[in-house]
């Protein structure tokens, strides 16, 4: 039997001993626990005045009505503590690049910005989604081209969330979604653009035209998904026909190296050629104003020689042929002769005469102009031919006689 169990006897077997329940007073023994019945009892009697219930009629409850207080002060306590859980459970925390949207019963209530918040529990359902991550979605597929041939295409697709709503209760599957768009805007561009531009330079404006339709399929859609770039990673032609693409790659690759000499050549060569057509030009201009001068001098000159002629006729006469004759012999070297009335050809070594002309004259002065022929070396030349041929002529005429 336990030692506070109901008919014992009377006998007290508390362990602690000493305690008088009638009193309410411990004994001689203070070692013992506090009395937890009568502790519940008090605060149940202070909670009752609080909320305005009968002390004294409880009180000729006996232990019946001390042992139903002690639950309800269990119950309370479990209340405050629940409702304490309650609350600690709708305290959360949005961080900068997250965006927290806020459905009550179900239903889109508001979206909440970085910082502490409290909603609710089991009242309001709070999906935090972070906006400002970049996701990729890659994709690789077989697709044919406008001219009727088969490249192998390899996209990377960059995308942010930008409507956290629309991304979370518009679409079932924004991701899947997207990615089924971007399969579909590549089929689309690359069936519209023959192959040539798609394996050379037209990579770059493929890329660009992929986005803008990808993200016209997704604002139609409603995904809430903003895309910022589609990288074409790679395209080439299926790997069965490979060599073959190779070869034709290297083909165009010379051709577009030999038009590159060739425009360097024509770069090089053209101005040359316009240089010496523009020089050309400037000489025949030059020559054309030298003739016209000269033509110029002469009609001056002739005029003035008329002018003197009309004057002086046998002196101008005579001086024009020594002056012609001085023309003709500076440019020769050997003269042949012949004397009127004479059987004889004289030969006048006028380059001879010439140099023992100017040796003469080397010897008379120092003067730098005596190194070449001047006017009045070739007088003296024609002093010396004419003395020479008088002399010959009037040698034959007596041997005549």
């Amino acid at each position: 039997m336990a030692w506070n169990e109901p008919g014992g006897n009377g006998n007290n077997q508390d362990p602690w001993g000493g305690k008088d329940r009638n009193n309410g007073n411990r004994g001689n023994n203070d070692q013992g626990p506090p009395d937890l019945d009568e502790a519940l009892r008090k605060l149940q009697d202070k909670l009752n005045s609080l909320f305005g219930s009968d002390k004294k009629g409880s009180s000729g409850g006996g232990d019946k009505s001390s042992s139903s207080g002690g639950g309800g002060f269990v119950l309370v306590i479990a209340a405050v503590v629940a409702l304490g859980v309650w609350a600690a459970m709708g305290a959360y925390t949005v961080d900068q690049q997250e965006r927290g949207v806020v459905l009550r019963l179900g239903k889109y209530y508001e979206t909440v910005n970085p910082g502490l918040h409290w909603n609710p529990p089991l009242i309001d359902q709070v999906s935090i989604i972070n906006t400002t991550r970049v996701r990729e979605h890659d994709h690789k597929a077989l697709m044919l081209t406008e001219d009727e041939n088969i490249v192998d295409v390899s996209m990377v697709t960059q995308y942010v969330v930008s409507d956290p709503v629309a991304y979370m209760l518009q679409v079932r599957d924004p991701d899947g979604s997207l990615a089924q768009s971007a399969e579909s805007a590549l089929r689309q561009v690359v069936g519209s653009t023959d192959m040539h531009s798609i394996l050379t330079e037209g990579r770059e404006l493929l890329g660009i035209d992929v986005q803008a339709r990808l993200q016209s399929y997704l604002d139609e859609y409603k995904t809430g998904l903003s895309v910022n770039k589609v990288n074409i990673k790679d395209a080439q032609a299926p790997s069965q026909v490979q060599d073959a693409f190779d070869d034709v790659i290297k083909a165009r690759e010379d051709e577009q190296r030999a038009k590159n000499e060739a425009q360097s050549y024509a770069n090089g060569i053209v101005p040359e050629a316009r240089g010496r057509a523009q020089r050309i030009l400037e000489e025949a201009n030059a020559y054309r104003e030298q003739v016209v001068a000269r033509a110029e001098g002469e009609t001056k000159r002739f005029d003035a020689l008329l002018t003197e002629y009309q004057k002086a006729p046998v002196v101008t006469r005579e001086r024009l042929y020594l002056d012609a004759m001085e023309s003709v012999l500076s440019n020769n070297a050997k003269v042949l002769m012949d004397v009127e009335g004479g059987n004889n050809v004289m030969y006048l070594p006028m380059d001879k005469l010439m140099q023992n002309s100017s040796e003469r004259q080397s010897t008379t002065t120092t003067s730098p102009r005596t190194t070449r022929l001047d006017d009045q070396s070739v007088k003296n030349v024609t002093s010396q031919v004419i003395e020479e041929l008088r002399q010959r002529q009037a040698t034959v005429r007596r041997e005549g006689r």
